[in-house]
């Protein structure tokens, strides 16, 4: 066998690889006698079969198969004894690669594009200043908390007139067009309003103040303008049935239902926190608490992707060999075409620049990923999803339970891996450069964040 690695430049490379009969017959041989042993051919016992009616019959499969087989493990092992950062994965090159006979002998030579990254370095020191932004836990912010939890804690009573964000039930009728109900016309009983939701705004201001008893005439399809859909489930009935309706309504309201936020009392903080709260104060302080912890993520979120623009610009421009990448890109997205490798090739340049600058990054601060931290990563996205319903007292057994369901998927655990060299790289980033720490209100943080 012998392989040969050519560069063009420092960013394309050429691998030929030439396979002899030496380097697949031994195994090609081994495999045949295998297939000897097992094969069931009429007027022959097993294992008696001729020889040359197995290698005539399987030869050239087997031998395809090895000599693949070999391709791949000697390319990937010269890639990595040689220390090339190849990108993607080898594409065969369309000019000097020949047909060949993989019925004969050999030998075979195969001929790839390697597209190889760039050589830069990318290095953050003491001397390299980055903002942090610090998100105040203010009295607005814990005002906001407590009211999404007495929100979440909340119920539906019913109500005497409409208002805010009620729910009206009540009993459609479709009218003619003198306003009487319409014989053989659409009913629909029990239906749900949210007048808040009505795009149009004449008919929506027809259910300001309304009470139980109150007979509205509306017209649906004025209510939802260009959404049928909505029109459809309101009357419960067929989509098809209100393309071309025009007809007003009466809707009788029978019931008010408005929800009602709990109270902020003993029973909401045991609801939130469990036992031991001791009042309103002590239930505003472990928000405020639990706010910190959380919004020090964001933070941290934050931080690496500023660490992101400032390593990225200090690296500079880097030269890619666009050309194979394209075509890899290709190969990968069959299905979808030259048009989206087009549409969506500057974006793939752009995360994988960041990738190669943060594989540096996490090497000189020797960052390893052990299975404690991927269990941690896990355990916190949990408790975060928790944390939206309002439940911020999960016990942690039922955390390692969820956690360990997680890492049992191998799609999974790639993506815990990710996260998990993030918030090491983010500790270990905070610890080596300056860091220009900025109080922001959590609404000047947003407002950061969606024109990042």
């Amino acid at each position: 066998m012998n392989i040969k690695f050519e560069s063009a430049d420092k960013i394309n490379g050429l691998m030929t690889i030439t396979i002899e009969k030496a380097d697949y017959q031994e195994a090609v041989d081994k495999k045949l006698k295998e297939y000897r042993k097992k094969a069931q051919v009429p007027g022959f016992r097993p294992g008696m079969v001729p020889m040359g009616l197995i290698k005539k019959q399987y030869g050239t499969a087997v031998k395809v198969d090895e000599v693949n087989r070999i391709l791949g493990e000697k390319l990937y092992d010269y890639v990595r004894e040689n220390k090339i950062q190849m990108l993607g994965e080898p594409m065969p090159n369309e000019e000097k690669q020949q047909p060949q006979d993989l019925q004969g002998d050999g030998p075979f030579e195969f001929v790839f594009d390697i597209a190889v990254a760039p050589e830069f370095k990318a290095e953050l020191t003491a001397k390299d200043k980055i903002e942090y932004y610090t998100i105040k836990v203010d009295d607005k912010l814990i005002d906001d908390q407590v009211q999404m939890y007495a929100s979440q804690a909340g119920e539906f009573v019913e109500a005497q007139e409409w208002s805010g964000n009620d729910t009206l039930k009540g009993d459609l009728r479709q009218l003619d067009a003198e306003g009487n109900t319409l014989e053989g016309g659409i009913t629909t009983e029990g239906g749900m309003i949210m007048p808040s939701y009505i795009k149009g705004e004449d008919e929506k201001k027809k259910f300001e103040g309304c009470k139980p008893g109150d007979i509205i005439t509306f017209n649906p399809k004025k209510a939802y303008p260009d959404n049928d859909a909505e029109v459809a489930a309101l009357l419960k009935v067929e989509k098809g049935q209100v393309k071309d309706l025009e007809s007003d309504f009466s809707f009788q309201v029978t019931e008010i239902r408005h929800y009602q936020p709990a109270a902020v009392d003993a029973k909401l903080f045991e609801k939130v926190f469990g036992e031991g709260v001791k009042d309103e104060a002590d239930f505003r302080q472990r928000i405020a608490d639990n706010a910190k912890v959380q919004l020090s993520a964001n933070s941290d979120y934050k931080f690496l992707l500023d660490v992101r623009k400032y390593a990225e610009k200090k690296v500079g421009e880097l030269q890619f060999p666009e050309a194979l990448l394209k075509r890899v890109m290709l190969n990968n997205n069959k299905d979808k075409g030259e048009e989206f490798v087009e549409k969506n090739f500057k974006a793939s340049i752009d995360e994988l620049k960041w990738h190669l600058i943060k594989e540096q990054l996490v090497a000189a601060a020797e960052i390893k990923v052990e299975e404690a931290d991927l269990k941690a990563v896990a355990k916190d996205a949990i408790r975060a999803q928790f944390a939206q319903y309002g439940m911020t007292n999960v016990p942690d057994d039922i955390l390692e339970n969820y956690a360990a369901e997680q890492m049992k998927k191998r799609e999974n655990v790639d993506n815990l891996v990710d996260r998990a060299v993030d918030v090491k790289l983010t500790a270990a980033l905070k610890g080596i450069v300056k860091l220009n720490e900025k109080e922001v209100t959590l609404d000047e943080f947003n407002k950061m964040m969606q024109e990042a």
